[in-house]
């Protein structure tokens, strides 16, 4: 019997989108914060920009090639303000602010519809619940959670900045599980991405794997192989997944009527 569904967070159980709107304002955030601590960029503020996101595509290189997750104090001296000459004492305070504000303000984000209801129905049937995400902020995602106002029905958040390991790399769901206390074969996990969020549970036991597209998902999905796994199910909305695991789990879905 599946006992356990979790939860990839930017994508699946809030929407995610950027445009130029959201990078302009990243610009503009993160020259502020830098100033305010006695770190000036001493550059045009497209230069500044052109060098953050020379720093970032190289960073994603690394870390999605690799399937491994720096910290706050390691990503922001070392890759993405690399080619500043920043007293590294000064900066290093603040790479956790500045990871958050990349989160929040790069990204729009919002709780997706339904999101609420859906843990609801499934804390009322009994499973277990959690989030699994990949994320360069060591306190965004409980943060976000917490002003959702769904903290509350996780029973654990794995988050790739913590344990050292990204989606699809094996680690970061066996921490999961392992955190969950939960075994593979009774587990569900639900995102919106193939790359990360089927093949990444399918290829640790999960028994099954569920997904829900995104305004990221077919741009991180450009590479995956035509014979890569494929999700068990793929659902429109996030209440569609509970009529689905009634029908799939009955034992605990309501009685008829009830």
């Amino acid at each position: 019997m599946l006992t356990t569904v979790l939860f990839d967070m930017g994508g699946t159980l809030e929407d995610i989108w950027y445009n130029e709107d959201t990078q302009r304002a990243t610009c503009r955030r993160l020259l502020e914060v830098l100033r305010a601590n006695g770190l000036e960029p001493d550059c045009p503020d497209d230069v500044f920009w052109k060098r953050i996101t020379d720093g970032v595509k190289a960073y994603k290189q690394w870390s999605e090639g690799n399937m491994l997750e720096k910290k706050p104090e390691e990503i922001w001296p070392d890759w993405y303000l690399r080619d500043f000459a920043f007293d590294r004492e000064k900066l290093l305070p603040i790479t956790e602010e500045l990871a958050n504000l990349w989160e929040v303000t790069f990204y729009h984000r919002e709780l997706r519809d339904g999101a609420a209801e859906m843990l609801q129905a499934l804390k009322s049937r009994g499973y277990h619940l959690g989030v699994i995400s990949n994320n360069a902020s060591l306190y965004n995602v409980f943060r976000v959670l917490e002003d959702y106002g769904i903290r509350g029905f996780m029973e654990d958040v794995t988050v790739s900045s913590v344990t050292g390991y990204r989606k699809p790399h094996p680690e970061i769901f066996r921490i999961a599980l392992r955190q969950m206390q939960a075994k593979p074969e009774m587990c569900v996990y639900v995102g919106d991405t193939v790359s990360r969020d089927i093949i990444g549970p399918k290829q640790v036991g999960f028994a099954k794997a569920v997904q829900i597209r995104s305004f990221l998902s077919e741009q991180k999905d450009v590479h995956v192989a035509a014979d890569a796994a494929q999700p068990d199910k793929v659902i429109g909305t996030l209440m569609d997944l509970v009529t689905w695991l009634d029908q799939i789990n009955p034992e605990l879905a309501p009685a008829p009527g009830a």
